[in-house]
């Protein structure tokens, strides 16, 4: 029964992409083609219009197949759907992704993640990420990398300081897994080590038009789903919280994205408040209810990473 209706839900997944997808082509093209800013401005509206019809069916079928799933989400009530945001998570599952759409629908506007130049090639979704204007991204080490990098994200922030857009970047870079924390020798608990170069393109390019950064943890207090047990609808829990931070004025600006002075600063930046979620994570996890509720210690496994309560700077 679970995998029926996985593969049932999994094919609505896959049309709603498919025709949303093909749907953005048309506007996107024709702001390709006449770069007028009045043609743009509609482009962008259809675009954005869209891309929320997308979420909208997502969120149907997640409330269809997870009926009994419980949501405990705090810290959305500020928000404002005209405005722009640096949106910064844990990242433990793709099933975070639909997670954060859901969350934010109608908040904020639609979420745009840094991407993997290579993922441009991917069928049908890559055609849409670059219909939405995602930034695409080298991700390279060097400095020429670095530079080619902020020249890139510059014009598609550009494009962004026309219309709300909540940029979107997982700090932890990939899925956070015991093994993971293992290799890398992370000094956290629940956490794999912060990276700050999304951040930093982020803030470099368009530091001065976000309104705050939107600090996310998300929490699976049943275990850590798989994409397909959320397709099954095998989604016991859900727990987000959300934390608006104010961003240092120092942090912003393409001068300082490549000053070793810069980098210290943002690092201890984020550092800090790594530390501040990893001992939070040990304290929920403790808490009545909790799944490590008695134990005297917080577990590590990758069934019971990251929750943390909404905390504003």
């Amino acid at each position: 029964m679970h995998a029926l209706r996985g593969i049932v839900t999994g094919f609505v997944l896959g049309l709603n992409t498919l025709v949303v997808a093909l749907s953005l082509l048309p506007p996107a093209l024709l702001k390709l083609l006449v770069p007028a800013p009045a043609v743009r401005r509609i482009a962008d509206r259809t675009l954005a219009a869209l891309a929320s019809a997308w979420v909208a069916v997502n969120n149907a079928w997640i409330v269809a197949v997870c009926p009994g799933a419980r949501w405990d989400v705090q810290g959305v009530e500020q928000l404002d759907p005209r405005g722009w945001y640096l949106v910064a998570s844990n990242h433990q599952t793709w099933v975070d992704i639909l997670v954060l759409q859901r969350v934010f629908h109608g908040r904020i506007p639609f979420l745009k993640f840094f991407l993997k130049r290579e993922l441009i090639w991917v069928p049908v979704i890559g055609l849409a990420w670059w219909a939405l204007d995602f930034p695409f991204m080298s991700r390279g080490r060097s400095r020429g990398a670095l530079r080619k990098d902020l020249e890139a994200t510059r014009q598609a922030c550009e494009k962004f300081k026309q219309i709300p857009t909540s940029v979107m970047n997982f700090i932890e870079g990939t899925r956070a897994t015991p093994a993971k924390r293992a290799q890398e020798r992370s000094p956290y608990r629940h956490l794999l080590r912060p990276k700050i170069g999304g951040l930093s393109v982020a803030l470099a390019t368009m530091g001065e038009q976000f309104r705050c950064l939107l600090d996310v943890t998300i929490v699976y207090p049943g275990g850590t789903p798989s994409f397909w047990d959320l397709l099954c609808g095998r989604l016991e829990a859900v727990i987000v919280r959300v934390a608006q931070r104010a961003i240092p004025p120092q942090l912003i600006g393409v001068e300082h994205a490549m000053a070793r002075a810069h980098v210290v600063r943002l690092g201890r930046w984020v550092e800090q408040q790594w530390k501040e979620k990893d001992e939070l994570i040990g304290e929920l996890l403790r808490a009545p209810g909790g799944p490590d509720a008695g134990s005297g210690t917080a577990r590590s496994g990758p069934r019971n990473d990251t929750e943390r309560k909404a905390r504003t700077d």
